[in-house]
């Protein structure tokens, strides 16, 4: 009966141990996947905060786009209506010139020429 207890002790200590082996191996396993894991989590943040970074940058450029063709539109615009005003008020000084420069009433005359002397019969009308 001493071998048939030895057996069954080294049966036992055999077994204990593979099952020691197995758990370390295991353990390993989930070590080996739980750093796969982080690594691989740290590198879809990386992805993606590169892929926001891109993003956020085409949008600037964008964004920067659609603000240069807006000040472009209005300074377009605001020089128009300049234009316009100016060509306006060019207009409105030389109608003032030209009503500036003329005489206040109209001047109405006959004029005859007589041998010696001239005469001269001028009606004035002021308006």
């Amino acid at each position: 009966m001493d071998t048939k207890n030895l057996e069954k002790a080294a049966v036992k200590i055999q077994a204990w141990w593979r099952g020691t082996m197995v758990r370390r191996t295991l353990l390993h396993a989930a070590l080996k996947a739980w750093a796969i894991q982080c690594w691989w989590r740290l590198a879809q943040t990386k992805m993606l905060e590169r892929r926001r970074r891109l993003a956020l940058r085409l949008y600037s450029c964008q964004e920067w786009a659609v603000v240069r063709v807006q000040a472009q539109v209005r300074m377009w615009q605001a020089r128009r209506r300049f234009l316009q005003t100016r060509k306006a008020a060019c207009i409105i000084q030389s109608r003032w010139r030209g009503h500036a420069s003329q005489p206040r009433g109209l001047i109405q005359g006959c004029y005859t020429v007589k041998a010696s002397r001239l005469q001269l019969d001028i009606e004035i009308l002021v308006a």
